[in-house]
């Protein structure tokens, strides 16, 4: 079959009527955008009428989710059609819905009729009975106004609307620079590495990364030097977009980016993370040197007159452990995962933890953007269907490469009392499988189909009552750790062992060869940890510790002091390529801290039997079912059984994880 799992599950047929993308009438075509758009801004402003009226019948929380609702529907549709429809039609309404539905946002964000019902209703209570996740869900509608300034005075307001759009022209123009390759003269270079860079006809050399495959020492150092150097245009434009986005916040009440960036977030503030980087910080260090020891040695094995490690020694030297090491043959290995076999696992997975099935759905005609595209619903044997899941998995031209999710529809519930199903969409860039093979997956990419498929599955099993804050639509900090706890799964004997077939003789594989592929993405995990720490604080030090003493690159050979293992390499500013500071300006962190909360959730309930389905299911209930409709701080804590949420204590479980794959590691060489 065109898809190779398409045959592994249970199929369900619908009828055959034309339709629209997904299953929307309108979408049959392009012009179907703008009846969407009209209608969305038609129920918007009755929505926004309703809440400013002395005679509403609803509580304000409830009319503001009808509006984030109709516009989500529409916006976040329109945004996935114009990144990933292969048609221009369809990518230019798309866009068009995208610019007309953003343009009435920013309407909204600045409506002071619906601003003073909306803080009237938190600060006096509303006109109904309220839950305590109707106030929650009050109060962060609340803060999203208040993060754009409206309780300012009007020229405050004028100057929130400049500083936003400054803010975003320099974090555009940074990130443009991000990647851009050096050019330095031949005769710059020492004569004896100059044949491994290309020369151009006018005696320049191109540097446009760090040639982390290079064996050679020297090779390694210059071209790290080289595409690292300093650029005062580019560390003008970081120092103006940290001016900026601090006066912005000041403004707006905070005393920091950062503080206003982690409001409502799983780690609350940046002290916070300061604690929990500190004492990742403390405990590291022995560990990195036994990781570097070793990295030390390979070296020597190439330059015996090597005397240390550095930054331009790791990712080379890492790359060639998890290569040689254990010596697997992973082009085999790829044939016991082709991705029928993946999702089978996944189904499997599921079915134990949570009762939920993933089913094959046959679509409508004019349902999907692509032929290649596979429906599936998520049902549950108590309660029917719980949504759907659009798996966009193949590469084709002209497709954004990135694997990630979208959220198509967000699950509500609806004031009939029926539920608004979730629709999201899985996109992954993989080959085609032919009539040779099946799609077979790396290791890595086995990796990303759980990450996504955590996503997804937060998505289908977040049963919130407001669309707000449904499935992932939580804080940054918190939605990644459904995603980030399928990877433990994913590196896990006992699930590998399970899911494994080879797509033509059925065989599994032997369990010391998964023991020993799990082992082998263990390797020098502190070292990875290391780096993780470094960005986190060096993003944290830009946005939380304003004004710098010194320059940003004062400020980042400061944080390597304190936070890296390895010395500063003079001369050089890692952060002005680290684009990263522009998207997830003062949440960097967020990885880190997701993985220590997943960390914890892992040992805490699945680590003795990942497919406990009473684990599983406390885990659904517990954490996945609220969405962002319980401070996310207050899921961890409560389901973690912490009086609090503790950074340090997670710290310390991201460094019992780290002892516990050193040993799997040693016990794997010892095989």
């Amino acid at each position: 079959t065109l898809f190779p799992y398409t045959t592994l599950f249970r199929s369900v047929k619908w009828g055959q009527d034309k339709t629209g993308l997904f299953g929307l009438e309108e979408l049959a075509d392009s012009r179907g955008f703008h009846q969407l758009k009209v209608r969305c801004i038609e129920n918007a402003t009755a929505l926004v009428n309703e809440a400013c009226s002395q005679n509403r019948s609803r509580n304000v929380a409830v009319i503001f989710d009808d509006l984030s609702d109709e516009l989500c529907r529409v916006a976040d549709m329109a945004e996935f059609v114009r990144l990933a429809h292969p048609e221009p039609a369809m990518q230019e309404a798309a866009t068009d819905a995208c610019i007309a539905i953003s343009g009435l946002v920013e309407e909204l964000n600045t409506h002071l009729g619906i601003y003073g019902a909306l803080k009237k209703s938190v600060e006096e209570g509303d006109l109904f009975p309220e839950s305590e996740v109707d106030r929650h869900v009050a109060r962060l509608f609340l803060q999203d106004f208040q993060q754009c300034g409206i309780h300012l005075p009007e020229a405050g307001r004028r100057q929130v609307v400049e500083l936003n759009d400054r803010a975003l022209r320099l974090g555009q123009a940074f990130s443009s620079r991000c990647h851009a390759a050096r050019a330095v003269r031949a005769e710059s270079l020492p004569h004896q590495i100059r044949k491994q860079f290309y020369v151009e006809s006018d005696g320049s050399v191109i540097v446009s990364g760090q040639h982390i495959d290079s064996p050679d020492d020297l090779a390694r150092e210059a071209a790290y030097k080289i595409y690292y150097s300093r650029d005062s245009e580019q560390e003008a434009s970081l120092a103006e977009l940290l001016a900026t986005r601090h006066q912005l916040a000041q403004l707006c009440g905070y005393s920091t980016f950062g503080h206003r960036a982690l409001a409502n977030s799983l780690a609350q503030s940046p002290e916070n993370i300061e604690v929990f980087l500190a004492r990742l910080a403390e405990q590291l260090p022995e560990r990195v040197a036994e990781d570097h020891g070793q990295m030390l040695a390979l070296k020597r094995r190439i330059n015996p007159l090597a005397k240390s490690l550095a930054m331009w020694d790791v990712p080379y030297f890492s790359a060639q452990a998890r290569a040689n090491t254990f010596h697997l043959d992973l082009e085999k290995i790829c044939e016991y995962f082709s991705l029928g076999v993946a999702m089978e696992g996944l189904n499997d997975l599921f079915q134990s933890l949570y009762g939920v099935e993933l089913v094959v759905e046959t679509p409508r005609p004019g349902e999907l953007w692509s032929a290649d595209v596979f429906k599936l619903s998520v049902r549950s044997a108590d309660s029917g269907l719980l949504g759907h899941i659009y798996c966009d998995f193949f590469a084709r031209a002209g497709k954004p490469h990135q694997d990630c999710h979208f959220t198509i529809r967000g699950g509500r519930e609806r004031a009939d009392g029926s539920y608004q199903d979730p629709i999201v969409v899985l996109m992954l860039n993989l080959a085609a499988g032919g009539w040779r093979s099946p799609t077979l997956l790396s290791p890595s990419t086995l990796d990303n189909l759980f990450h996504e498929m955590g996503h997804a599955m937060h998505s289908m099993l977040g049963r919130t009552k407001f669309q707000h804050v449904t499935g992932t639509r939580c804080s940054t900090d918190f939605a990644e750790v459904p995603s980030t706890l399928m990877e433990y799964f994913a590196a896990d004997p006992r699930v590998l062992n399970r899911l494994n077939r080879h797509y033509r003789t059925g065989e599994k594989l032997p369990q010391k060869t998964v023991q020993t592929l799990c082992a082998t993405k263990k390797i020098f995990a502190s070292t990875e940890l290391q780096a993780q720490l470094f960005y986190s604080a060096v993003d944290q030090a830009y946005h939380s510790r304003l004004p710098l003493a010194g320059d940003t690159v004062a400020a980042l050979q400061e944080v390597q002091a304190t936070h890296h293992t390895l010395p500063y390499p003079q001369g050089t500013a890692y952060h002005l390529r680290f684009s990263h500071l522009v998207g997830y300006g003062a949440r960097y962190y967020s990885y880190l801290l997701a993985r220590a909360v997943a960390s914890a959730i892992w040992q805490h309930g699945f680590q003795e039997d990942p497919y406990s389905g009473q684990a599983g299911r406390r885990y659904w209930a517990e954490c996945l079912a609220h969405g962002g409709g319980k401070a996310s701080h207050l899921i961890v804590s409560d389901y973690l059984e912490q009086p609090a949420f503790q950074p340090a204590s997670l710290a310390g479980c991201l460094v019992q994880e780290l002892d516990i794959k050193n040993r799997e590691v040693e016990a794997a060489l010892r095989r």
